[in-house]
């Protein structure tokens, strides 16, 4: 509940500090006292439209801070939870409007946007007025209160958890075909690239290991050419060894002649074979030391070229062509399954839609029960309000394209006078005929759907007598539940609060101005204002009897 008010500077209030007390407060004081400007600068705090107009003349800006105590389970503290804003017990909202127009909001001291003021002030503050209903004007939510009053919150929840999970259930199966066809559409190219891919066997690392190879070989082809021409030379068809060999065969049959002759030349030639056999030895030892076969590189480049062709073409890198072979398989394995796994899809979100409807269907049958309910109540509180011939009821339409919140669109409607056409409230109602039916269809949902602080502005202009005290008594019940806020012309309304404030306006001393008051009445000064609501500007000993009479009867309610 609301608990403290301060304003600085806006319009005629220079400096204002309320304290507010659970129950029925009321506010009174003369027509153009400042009653308009206190709501205004209440509604600012509370998240409602900044305007420069605000700001006292002859100020920069002003402010209004508007403090909480709140319920430790109020919804409020989580959505403070969400926003990261700290929350150690009191809630304290603050506007600062600056004469620009410019205005800034802060909740417990942590700047938000004005956005995030208004939904933490529409959870805690409801204005009801005569020609506006800050709280009631959107249809959405009079389903939510009748939801409220009819013990549905949770079916209304699981109705929302179905409609979401057929939601999803919905996509996934749009989302499966969607892909299928795509599939289809390239499945011949999709299962020639598998084929392809799965003779090829490319492996990660391969190119980088055939290419290391590939150079390496390509090193040795110089060196193994040399090596081989060499041993050629050496041992191949050109060797001077088998010539050699046959000179010193024939030096040899003639050694025996000629000895001193013939040894040293045959000793040299054999030499000359042992120089040539070992380097043939070493030349064989080198071509094999130098690892070079023509027709191995012939197969790497092959199988490099290969590698690095079917990358371009499956645009991807050598080692991501296994990568692009899994994702192809499992597209062709999708498609030789995608049927079956679509028909499981789509079978799950008809039953999510099956669920969601028999769900939906149940609300609606458990909402009309409600609303005849809520309607009988309504109605039982307008006679004592002038509004006997009137009637009260909830417009309940189906419409099963609807789907987070049921098939349901609610809304309340009125029939001021029998025969005439019932219509939306908020149409239908006169002034002073919708300020009643608000009450009365908050009385009823008071402790069901409400925010802890309600505020009626005026709703008992035009009306007096036994009108005016119905509604005092009403707004009396109400806040035994609810914490409400009364700005008010009747003295039976005045009588039954447990709090009163004065609004007066009055002109300043040392300068050429006025400036509005508040300030709460001891139980004299109340008296005397109740008397002064009844007589007028001259206030009677008959009004001060009159006076004492309402508020001994308040007392005995």
């Amino acid at each position: 509940m609301l608990i403290a008010l301060s304003i600085r500077d806006i319009v005629l209030i220079e400096r204002l500090d309320l304290s507010f007390h659970s129950g029925l407060t009321v506010l009174t004081g003369e027509t153009g006292a400042g009653k308009s400007i206190l709501l205004d600068a209440f509604t600012l705090a509370l998240g409602g439209r900044g305007d420069g107009s605000l700001v006292r003349q002859g100020t920069t800006q002003g402010q209004v801070t508007a403090e909480f105590d709140l319920a430790a389970d109020h919804p409020v503290r989580g959505l403070l939870a969400e926003a990261g804003i700290d929350d150690d017990g009191a809630l304290v909202l603050r506007r600062v409007q600056h004469a620009d127009g410019r205005t800034r909001a802060f909740v417990n001291d942590q700047s938000v946007s004005a956005q995030m003021l208004r939904n933490l002030g529409r959870r805690l503050v409801e204005i009801h007025g005569q020609h506006d209903d800050r709280a009631l004007v959107d249809p959405a939510s009079h389903r939510a209160l009748l939801d409220a009053y009819g013990g549905l919150v949770e079916l209304a929840e699981e109705v929302a958890a179905r409609a979401r999970g057929w939601r999803v259930a919905r996509t996934e199966a749009a989302q499966e075909k969607a892909r299928l066809d795509e599939a289809a559409k390239e499945a011949d190219f999709i299962r020639h690239a598998v084929e392809e891919l799965t003779a090829l066997g490319a492996e990660p690392g391969e190119e980088e290991r055939l290419a290391t190879r590939r150079t390496e070989m390509m090193r040795f082809e110089k060196i193994a050419t040399d090596l081989a021409d060499a041993q050629d030379a050496v041992g191949g068809n050109s060797s001077p060894i088998p010539g050699l060999a046959a000179a010193v065969r024939r030096l040899e049959r003639r050694a025996g002649e000629v000895e001193a002759l013939v040894r040293p030349a045959v000793e040299a030639i054999d030499a000359a074979l042992n120089a040539l056999d070992l380097a043939r030895t070493h030349l064989d030892a080198a071509l094999r030391e130098a690892d070079f076969d023509p027709h191995e590189l012939e197969r790497i480049e092959e199988r490099l070229f290969a590698l690095r062709a079917a990358g371009r073409k499956y645009a991807c890198t050598v080692d991501d062509l296994p990568n692009v072979a899994a994702r192809f398989a499992d597209q062709i394995d999708a498609l030789d399954h995608g049927a079956e796994t679509l028909r499981g899809l789509e079978a799950h979100a008809d039953a999510m839609e099956a669920a969601y409807r028999q769900a939906a269907r149940d609300l609606s049958q458990k909402r009309r029960a409600a609303a005849v309910a809520l309607d009988a109540a309504v109605n039982a509180e307008l006679p004592p309000l002038k509004l006997e011939r009137a009637r009260f009821l909830t417009d309940c339409q189906m419409d099963e394209a609807a789907q987070v919140d049921g098939y349901d669109r609610i809304e309340f409607w009125v029939q001021t006078n029998p025969g005439t056409r019932p219509g939306p409230m908020m149409k239908v109602a006169s002034g002073g005929e919708l300020a009643r039916f608000l009450l009365a269809l908050k009385v009823v949902l008071a402790d069901k759907g409400s925010a802890p602080t309600l505020v009626f502005d005026e709703i008992d202009t035009g009306v007096g007598g036994a009108v005016a005290d119905a509604i005092g008594a009403r707004l009396a019940r109400l806040s035994s539940r609810v914490q409400v806020v009364a700005v008010t012309h009747a003295p039976q309304v005045a009588a039954r609060a447990g709090n009163h404030f004065r609004i007066a306006k009055e002109a300043m001393a040392d300068l050429d101005r006025v400036a509005t008051r508040v300030a709460p009445l001891a139980p004299d000064h109340r008296r005397e204002e109740i008397a002064r609501m009844l007589s007028g500007a001259e206030v009677t000993s008959e009004a001060r009897a009159a006076a004492d009479r309402l508020l001994k009867g308040a007392a005995a309610d």
